[in-house]
């Protein structure tokens, strides 16, 4: 492995690449290319892979860009592609056919607002959009932690007793366009990662069937109850797959979720993706000054890691949700997840929405946060943080 000071759109061009080489003595690697502002650097990178076996499809819309993944994956190839916001709000129907017809596809999603009105810069409405789509999804916080969780979902994804797609999300700009130093991955130990690809129901020549026909009611039941039984099949697939990237790259991949000074804090703050990070040195900082605070990241949404969240969050009296994305009506998705989670809990439960559309959110919002929530006797509707204008 090489340290690479690199952006994460590269990092994560190059991990996809990889992934795709390493299944060149199966049926070879595919991906659909469609560019939209900030993921447009990942397909770049791909577009000038020479695959051993195997081409990156330039195509005419998103829609279509996860059609040439499902034909991809449905002939037994490793699939993967890129999107960000109306890109993936366009793709909609091919990402729910992809997750229903059971095919291990790998598409990262780079946060962007979606419009109108137009915004380039981060929030996670897009990806969420898709929470009923039988998608994993993985939310990461760091270039690291991105090149790592691509590898790691490939893995889960072509588990038989997964097989289902995985969203691998970044926050664009703040990841997707800025430099860090990363240990990248490289083909000899990606090769000995990955198993090749194995999609039992391809198409084969020898077998002709068709897929996609009408079936009754029972049948679909049946087929979405299989789907929710894949999913409860993750954690331990998720901690195999960990296991064994350790065993191969020498370090420790991030889980469901990460717990920092939970054991005995009376507060506990939660967030996901590159907020998490942030939110880690506020905790530590005042860790330091002798409060009883600790934090939850939140990297694996779906499935929702309830049961570890529960365990995690113990005895504390307040717990905050920062999320970076709204339903409206509602409030942020996190929060909605946490609370049903905590719905046998005895504590005091606060939305935070903060960062929409890409501000700022630093480490004196964090601590606003932190503040408010601590002085609480009662929760309230969400609070909006809002940043100058």
């Amino acid at each position: 492995m090489t340290l690479t000071l690199c952006t994460g759109n590269y990092a994560a061009g190059h991990t996809l690449a990889l992934a795709g080489e390493a299944n060149r003595a199966a049926r070879g690697c595919c991906g659909g290319a469609y560019p939209i502002t900030p993921q447009t650097e990942i397909i770049e990178y791909l577009r000038a892979v020479a695959f051993t076996k195997g081409r990156v499809v330039p195509v005419e819309s998103e829609h279509s860009a996860m059609g040439v993944c499902i034909g991809a994956s449905i002939a037994g190839a490793r699939a993967f592609t890129a999107s960000s916001s109306n890109g993936l709000a366009y793709m909609t129907e091919n990402v729910f056919a992809a997750g229903y017809y059971r095919l291990p596809i790998v598409m990262i999603a780079v946060n962007r607002t979606l419009g109108p009105p137009w915004n380039i810069w981060v929030d996670q409405g897009d990806s969420l959009a898709l929470r009923d789509a039988p998608w994993l999804q993985f939310y990461c916080d760091s270039h690291q932690d991105l090149v790592d969780t691509i590898a790691v979902a490939f893995r889960v994804a072509e588990d038989l007793r997964v097989l289902l797609p995985v969203m691998v999300a970044m926050d664009g700009f703040i990841t997707s366009h800025t430099n860090m130093v990363v240990d990248l991955l490289d083909q000899e130990r990606m090769d000995d990662y990955l198993p090749l690809c194995n999609v039992p129901h391809q198409l084969r020549h020898s077998h002709p069937t068709t897929v996609g026909n009408l079936t009754w009611p029972r049948e679909t039941e049946r087929h979405r109850r299989d789907i929710q039984e894949a999913m409860e099949r993750v954690p331990r697939v998720l901690d195999e797959a960990i296991g064994e990237f350790e065993a191969v790259f020498g370090r420790r991949v991030a889980g469901a979720i990460e717990a920092e000074e939970t054991g005995d804090a009376e507060t506990i703050l939660i967030a996901s993706s590159t907020m998490a990070a942030t939110l880690r040195h506020v905790i530590r900082a005042r860790r330091a000054r002798g409060e009883r605070i600790g934090m939850i990241r939140i990297k694996q949404f779906r499935p929702f890691p309830r049961a570890d969240l529960v365990r995690a969050i113990g005895n504390a009296k307040r717990v905050g949700v920062l999320d970076r994305n709204h339903s409206p009506g509602s409030g942020g998705i996190f929060w909605s997840e946490v609370a049903a989670s905590l719905r046998d809990a005895s504590v005091l439960l606060q939305n935070y929405i903060a960062g929409i559309g890409g501000g700022d959110v630093t480490p004196e919002t964090i601590d606003a946060i932190a503040d408010d929530l601590t002085r609480r006797t009662a929760a309230t509707d969400p609070v909006w943080q809002e940043i100058a204008v």
